[in-house]
């Protein structure tokens, strides 16, 4: 399918169809590297690093996977997965059912996760993290910006591309030396934060992919640096998104309508329920997805992709995860 034949509509992804799987390699225990590309061959979209797509792996299983390629390769996009030993169905599916040859529909790309521009980058990668921090590293390094990486794993086996970055690979022994350190847990424990988060860095922009705990370590190790400095994503929810709260009302401007979010429900679920239309795919506040313009009122933000700012200017709600605190909250719907 190519993407001509898919018009984007208004708050949509960039592109929704079917893909064929192009490539399967093992990148590292596993972590298996799917390439995705056109049927018939057209053009896939741009992309920046950060960005990822949705894979619609079954009807009721949607499951976001940064890019992890080249921006610049039009021909396939490039995703990694890890097999989650209690994974909800997504990485299984990828792992048992994503051969060559088979199709998956994918949408996107959407980059919840841009890399700003600065002096200095210092880039922190848990695991799989590591997806997208791979393309913001040849970015940082195309544009002849200074980097540092800290990638940490269980073992060196199980670290997806890890000859790319381990300074006595040779294809980065010019660039990478030094500039990379290599943490496998069960060979020298966990990543060494307070040597490079220690003090503020005012020049520097610290990047972060990981499991949980990690970043939770980082953010707190961040918290006396400039506002603005710390970026994170997120593979799961924070924990306070779910968290129970009052009802309050939400008033479509657009549609002229007001309808009330009791207790037990969500925005969203409250808004599908009213036959109103949101495009949506995580449902957990990871993905972006469900963003919609806030008009008046104030968000009570629970999701994992707003920035600080982002939350304070209250101009953004994720509505799937997000509730109020104003007794009222006019959408742009």
């Amino acid at each position: 399918m190519s993407p001509a034949t898919v018009p984007p509509r208004p708050g949509a992804p960039e592109w929704d169809g079917e893909l064929i799987v192009t490539e399967r390699e093992v990148v590292a225990d596993g972590v298996v590297m799917i390439a995705l590309g056109c049927p018939d061959g057209s053009p896939l979209p741009r992309w920046d690093p950060g960005a990822h797509v949705d894979l619609v792996l079954a009807p009721t299983i949607i499951r976001q996977y940064s890019l992890c390629g080249d921006p610049g390769d039009r021909a396939s996009w490039r995703i990694a997965v890890l097999r989650e030993p209690e994974s909800r169905g997504g990485s299984r599916l990828v792992h048992d059912s994503l051969i060559a040859g088979s199709t998956v529909r994918v949408r996107g790309p959407r980059n919840n996760f841009p890399l700003v521009d600065a002096d200095r980058y210092l880039f922190i990668a848990g695991g799989i993290g590591i997806t997208p921090i791979r393309t913001m590293i040849a970015a940082a390094e195309a544009a002849g910006r200074e980097w540092t990486l800290l990638y940490g794993g269980r073992t060196r086996g199980a670290m997806a591309f890890l000859n790319d970055f381990d300074d006595r690979a040779p294809t980065w022994a010019s660039s990478a030396s030094g500039r990379v350190v290599v943490t496998p847990q069960d060979e020298a424990g966990l990543l060494d934060l307070d040597a490079h988060l220690g003090a503020p860095d005012p020049g520097a922009v610290v990047y972060c992919c990981g499991p949980e705990g990690l970043l939770d370590a980082v953010e707190s190790k961040c918290a006396t640096w400039p506002p603005g400095s710390l970026h994170v994503e997120r593979f799961r929810p924070r924990g306070d998104a779910q968290s129970s709260a009052s009802r309050f009302q939400v008033e479509l401007r657009r549609s002229a309508r007001t309808i009330t979010v009791e207790r037990d429900r969500s925005i969203l679920q409250t808004l599908e329920n009213a036959g109103v239309d949101v495009l949506t795919s995580c449902e957990e506040g990871t993905c972006g997805t469900c963003m919609v313009p806030v008009l008046d009122g104030i968000p009570d933000h629970r999701d994992s992709v707003l920035t600080g700012a982002e939350r304070a200017s209250g101009e953004q709600i994720l509505v799937c995860v997000s509730r109020s605190h104003s007794p009222t909250l006019v959408l742009d719907l």
